[in-house]
């Protein structure tokens, strides 16, 4: 089994739990943030969609260069766009990822800034942090969204105070 290979059953997890969260998101809530320093709720839930698309260059890229001036966030006009495009691009990862070589999975993989190098490591070690980690805090930060503005939050890792049992509403 291959290293890409490995993380699959866990990418299958963690994804099946980002679908269901991304699928509360409240339409009538997307220019909402706790903190005006925040990003909108709509934006959040588009950078979870977004960073798929980033994994799949992680394993066949050298490198991404992310001019701040020019990124301009994937935010969602609808719950079945959102959905459309995060099943594409899981789709599209997870193809990636189980045919990706060990030997790929292991060389250097290198985030810029306008130019300047924020971090390099293994493939496999940015498909963890960068990528499934990553993906995972954005998710928690929208259950915390959700909790303020009355939203059932699912069940992910054992049950929630909306859901007693996994994906079953209480």
């Amino acid at each position: 089994m291959s290293l890409g290979q490995s993380m699959l059953g866990e990418f299958d997890h963690e994804m099946a739990n980002s679908r269901r969260t991304l699928e509360r998101i409240p339409l009538n809530k997307l220019e909402w943030k706790p903190d005006p320093r925040s990003m909108p709720l709509g934006q959040l839930a588009g950078h979870v969609v977004e960073m798929l698309g980033w994994g799949s260059m992680v394993l066949t890229a050298p490198s991404m260069d992310v001019n701040p001036g020019d990124h301009k966030p994937y935010i969602p006009q609808s719950r079945e766009e959102l959905l459309s495009e995060f099943d594409k691009n899981v789709a599209s990862l997870r193809s990636t990822l189980a045919s990706a070589k060990d030997e790929d999975m292991m060389k250097e993989w290198a985030l810029r800034i306008s130019g300047q190098v924020l971090f390099a490591m293994p493939r496999a070690a940015v498909m963890r942090t960068m990528i499934m980690n990553h993906i995972i805090h954005h998710r928690a930060q929208l259950t915390v969204y959700y909790r303020l503005n009355g939203v059932p939050v699912p069940a992910l890792y054992g049950p929630s105070a909306d859901e007693g049992q996994m994906g079953a509403s209480a």
